[in-house]
């Protein structure tokens, strides 16, 4: 009984993370760019106490989520400000907290301020780390590789003006986590944001789309659903546990 309760209350514990990554993607079904994570493996953990020495539980030591940079769907908007990252291409924005993190989010706009900006109102950062101006009465064009360049509506004649890089990097070689602000940043930055290296491939995007989120709201609920069975599951074997101990508590009473 002693190795059936720490058993399934392991599990539950574990389960417990889980449910939160569900509800999260489903909040997140409908948010560009939108990644799902992959928390760390559960250990077997000894527990040293009274009772038998045989109880292991399986723990998680630390609730990381590392990003899967999945393509997700892509859908062609026609803005030219809107972007969808290929492959394993994220981009580096202005977190909250004012530090360097990154997003495959790409619903791009001009803020009051003539600033590049996502459609959260974080501020998009150039090579740099500095914001992109885009300046007033101009007509945004972002190549492939992420230039930006502006012309005039006034003189579309004119030759287009380079104002700035986005600041692309590959991450097919970097392990990104999900911030407390759901953006990315590299596994060992510990919450202080930062570059990155890049990586081996170049980083690319296609201009006039957005990436949709990769959260599938049936699938997930059909996960939920299932994740509420298994507990209630475990809660009962907990309570049949709990009855044969009683059982056998008053039986060994009317014994003696």
């Amino acid at each position: 009984m002693d190795r059936s309760v720490y058993t399934v209350l392991g599990a539950a514990t574990t389960q417990a993370f889980q449910r939160v990554q569900l509800t999260h993607d489903l909040a997140n079904a409908s948010t560009p760019g939108y990644k799902r994570s992959s928390a760390t493996r559960p250990e077997s953990a000894f527990l040293n106490g009274p009772g038998f020495p045989t109880r292991y539980q399986p723990i998680v030591p630390s609730q990381v989520e590392f990003i899967e940079l999945k393509p997700g769907p892509v859908q062609e908007t026609g803005n030219p400000l809107h972007i969808s990252m290929i492959d394993q291409t994220v981009m580096s924005v202005q977190a909250p907290n004012g530090n360097l993190a990154f997003t495959r989010r790409g619903d791009m706009g001009i803020s009051a301020e003539g600033f590049l900006e996502l459609g959260n109102g974080l501020l998009v950062l150039g090579e740099g780390g500095a914001p992109i101006t885009i300046p007033a009465d101009s007509e945004v064009s972002i190549t492939a590789s992420g230039e930006v360049f502006g012309t005039l509506i006034n003189d579309p004649a004119a030759d287009p003006v380079a104002l700035g890089q986005l600041g692309l990097r590959d991450a097919s070689a970097t392990d990104l986590v999900r911030r407390q602000d759901g953006l990315f940043e590299e596994v060992t930055s510990n919450g202080e944001g930062g570059d990155i290296a890049p990586g081996p491939n170049p980083p690319t995007l296609v201009s006039g789309a957005l990436e949709g989120s990769v959260s599938n709201a049936v699938e997930i609920m059909v996960n939920l659903l299932d994740f509420y069975r298994s507990f209630e599951t475990q809660m009962k074997v907990i309570k049949s546990v709990e009855e044969i101990d009683q059982n056998g508590s008053k039986m060994m009473a009317s014994v003696g």
